[in-house]
């Protein structure tokens, strides 16, 4: 019975059901009127047709463009009245506004090195172009004197993240899509207050949707309380609005801005296998240390002046002497992407790996759910030769989002594209590694939603370590991975593939 009143109660449960409450409140009001009045009839009728103008003529994907028009049509009485309350990409105006200032604070704080750029140019003209693109279009730039190792599992990313935190003496950033109080979050709490007790500078950003299954509504203020500062990114409030469908999806750590860590891990305890959910969960990080840091320094820097409403300067953060002592091999670049300056930096790196690919592309991805464009350049690699393998989860944690990954295996298997399941549970790596040369390793899911919607970051690297620790990581996972066949495929039922058909066309709105 308290289980019950607990669900009643519920953060989520409450705000729903008044989210649902001005739905069915809205559609009442259009049909009342409708019903009542031609004109207005003929005014909600003309709405939609002018959203589907504008839906028509915008610079999105066309599947999400499809995904909206065919409810609209369908609903036409108040189909564009719900589109304009709730189908918008971005946020509002002033918000895009405040977003533009702080981008044109980090432009300059980030800063080029010319050598560094013309050494690249010089030994690979690809790698230079991919290069340039990153820095012309997320501000990052591109270094050589950063050291990167790659963690292939959630339980060593926590291992290492903790030793480092341990280390920090002037200021710990944490930024994450999902904390969830237990093993792993308490006990990094346990660092963090002790460190904030002792005059650390220790900030946390959450995302609200991230975490409104997993922390309580005033989460910030208990953290406040301990000294530590933090801001919730989107507060999950009971009211439609465009503004949902953007969430802070990245997870960074910096450390006195000598130590940056970043992947796909969150922070809780399936994570790292200390509560079983779906199978063993496979999980990726990757640790950066050097110059390279600074970059997603000034990216947690961003997003905290974003959601405090402060202009700091991030100058102060930067370190006066790094550690030299680590080996430093080949080009790193972090990068970040907004879901509000129209250019979709994410699916654009990865399209130009998959391009370029002469000899293979592995892909660890937990969703699968690509566009024409990225299934265009996925199959057209592997028609001209070019071994491309993808790793997706066996067992999911969305059945509806791993429907609509398995309605994709068919085009792709036809093409020569080898697909594996990993067969001991759910694999939330976000990985891409292309000819022993290249390599990705971030926050970014192959979905609509990381690819157009959501704050991510990821690291791009040429010719460092990493690139061979993510090859090897990946080959291991394809060797505990089932390998799905293009017969059995071929043998769902129709009834199955009309589903996976609807669920798909509806993707970009999941």
């Amino acid at each position: 019975m308290q289980r019950v009143i607990r669900l009643m109660f519920n953060r989520v449960t409450l705000v729903t059901l008044a989210i649902l409450l001005q739905i069915l409140s809205f559609i009442l009001i259009i049909w009342k009127f409708s019903s009542y009045f031609v004109l207005f009839d003929a005014i909600f009728m003309l709405i939609s047709v002018l959203v589907v103008i504008y839906i028509l003529n915008r610079r999105s994907d066309p599947a999400y463009k499809i995904a909206w028009i065919i409810p609209i049509m369908l609903f036409p009485i108040f189909g564009g009245i719900f589109y304009l309350m709730v189908g918008g990409r971005g946020m509002s105006l002033r918000k895009k506004n405040n977003m533009k200032e702080i981008t044109s604070q980090m432009r300059r704080s980030l800063h080029q090195d010319s050598e560094t750029i013309k050494c690249l140019r010089e030994e690979n003209k690809e790698a230079y172009n991919q290069s340039r693109y990153i820095e012309s279009y997320s501000l990052c730039p591109v270094y050589n004197d950063s050291f990167t190792e790659y963690y292939p599992s959630g339980e060593l990313f926590f291992k290492n993240l903790v030793e480092e935190l341990k280390k920090a003496e002037k200021y710990v950033f944490l930024e994450f899509f999902i904390i969830e109080e237990g093993i792993m979050w308490n006990t990094i709490l346990d660092i963090l207050a002790h460190k904030a007790k002792n005059g650390v500078d220790v900030r946390v950003i959450y995302d609200d949707v991230g975490c409104v299954f997993t922390l309580p509504p005033d989460y910030s203020k208990e953290l406040e309380s301990m000294g530590i500062k933090c801001c919730v990114f989107n507060p999950f409030l009971p009211v439609l609005t465009f503004s949902l469908n953007n969430r802070d999806h990245r997870k960074i750590a910096v450390v006195d801005g000598k130590c940056a860590f970043t992947g796909g891990a969150n922070l809780a305890d399936e994570y790292i296998n200390e509560r079983e959910r779906f199978g063993h969960w496979r999980d990726c990080a990757i640790k950066l240390k050097g110059e390279a840091v600074l970059s997603l320094t000034v990216m947690f820097l961003s997003m905290w002046n974003f959601l405090s409403k402060t202009t700091e300067d991030y100058s102060k953060f930067r370190p006066e002497v790094l550690d030299r002592d680590v080996e430093c091999k080949g080009y790193v670049q972090p990068f970040d992407d907004s879901p509000l300056d129209n250019e979709n930096v994410s699916e654009a790196v990865y399209m130009n790996l998959i391009n370029q690919a002469k000899k293979y592309v592995y892909i660890e991805t937990p969703y699968l759910i690509a566009d024409n464009k990225m299934m265009v350049s996925l199959s057209m690699a592997a028609k001209r030769g070019v071994d491309v393998r993808i790793l997706t989860p066996h067992i999911p944690d969305k059945w509806y989002a791993f429907a609509v990954t398995q309605s994709n295996y068919e085009e792709l298997l036809e093409a020569g594209v080898s697909i594996y399941e990993y067969t001991p549970g759910f694999n939330h790596g976000k990985t891409f590694v292309v000819d022993d040369e290249y390599a990705v390793v971030g926050t970014i899911n192959l979905d609509y939603r990381s690819l157009y919607l959501h704050f991510e970051c990821g690291v791009w690297m040429y010719k460092t370590k990493s690139v061979y620790e993510v090859k090897e990581s990946t080959l291991g996972a394809f060797d505990l991975s089932k390998k799905i066949t293009y017969e059995e495929v071929r043998k769902i039922s129709k009834i199955r593939r009309i589903g996976r058909t609807v669920l798909k066309m509806l993707s970009p709105l999941m």
